[in-house]
C-alpha cells in the first residue's frame, strides 16, 4: 500500500493533505523519516508513525447508531443533517456509511461502516435478514392484520414478503405493536399499516438480524459493536 494511502485509511486526512504532512517530515516508517508519498508500506509489518505516535491500521469500521428523528440516513446533504453529522471528528471518515435507511421521522437502530460487502449482505432481498421495528398505531390493529401480514401485503401492485406483526397492546382508539420485515421497501412499514385502514405514528427500529438496539444507547448516541455485536450481525 502507499503511505499516502495508508494514512489516508488511518484518517490523518485526504490524499491532499498527508502529502504535506510527509513532505514536511512529520512521518516515519520504522523510525525512518520518509518524505515520498509513493513510499510502499505494508500495515501488518511496517511501524509507521506520525509526529512519532504509533499508527495502527485498521480496514473495517462498525458502529452502531441510536438514529434519531429528525435525521436523515445519508453521506452528506446541503439542507438536511445527516447520521454521519452526528459522528466526532475523531470518529468520522469519509467513506462511513448507513446500512440502509431510515426514514426522517424513524428512530432506532443503524448500522455504520464501511464495510460494503457486510453492507450488501445485510441488505439483500435473496438473504432475507429480519428488521424488527416498534411502532404505535392509531386505531386498531386485529388478528385480520396479522393475517394480511403473514400472507403478504400488496403495496402498488407489488406483494410484498410474509411478515409478522405481533399486537403487544390495544387501547379504545390506538395499537402497540412489533412487526418483523425480511426486507426494506420504500416507507413499508408505514404503507403496510395504511393498506390495513391504519396509520403508523412512531416508528423505531430494534433489531436487525440478530442484533438488536443496545438499552443504554441513548438517542443520537453511537459506539463502536463489540466482537460479540459484530459475529451476531454476520450470523
Amino acid at each position: 500500500m502507499r503511505l499516502d494511502k495508508f494514512l489516508s485509511e488511518v484518517g490523518l486526512g485526504s490524499r491532499k493533505e498527508v502529502k504535506q504532512l510527509i513532505k514536511k517530515g512529520q512521518v516515519k516508517v520504522n523510525q525512518v523519516v520518509v518524505k515520498s508519498d509513493k513510499t510502499q508500506v505494508d500495515p501488518e509489518k511496517d511501524q509507521i508513525a506520525f509526529l512519532d505516535a504509533p499508527l495502527i491500521y485498521q480496514e473495517f469500521y462498525y458502529y452502531v447508531l441510536n438514529k434519531p428523528a429528525g435525521v436523515i440516513s445519508a453521506t452528506s446533504d446541503p439542507v438536511h443533517r445527516t447520521v454521519l453529522d452526528l459522528f466526532s471528528s475523531e470518529d468520522y471518515r469519509t467513506d462511513l456509511f448507513p446500512v440502509g435507511r431510515l426514514d426522517k421521522d424513524t428512530e432506532g437502530l443503524l448500522i455504520i461502516t464501511n464495510d460494503g460487502e457486510l453492507g450488501h449482505q445485510l441488505l439483500s432481498p435473496k438473504k432475507h435478514v429480519e428488521k424488527e421495528y416498534f411502532a404505535e398505531i392509531s386505531g386498531i390493529m386485529d388478528q385480520a392484520d396479522q393475517e394480511k401480514f403473514e400472507v403478504g401485503i400488496i403495496l402498488a401492485g407489488e406483494k410484498m414478503l410474509p411478515a409478522k406483526l405481533m399486537i403487544d397492546e390495544v387501547t379504545a382508539v390506538t395499537s402497540k405493536v412489533r412487526i418483523i420485515l425480511q426486507e426494506g421497501k420504500f416507507h413499508q412499514v408505514k404503507r403496510m399499516v395504511k393498506a390495513c385502514g391504519k396509520e403508523v405514528t412512531y416508528l423505531k427500529r430494534i433489531r436487525m438480524g440478530q442484533l438488536t438496539l443496545p438499552v443504554d444507547l441513548k438517542k443520537g448516541q453511537y459506539r463502536a459493536l463489540t466482537d460479540e455485536e459484530l459475529v451476531k450481525l454476520k450470523e
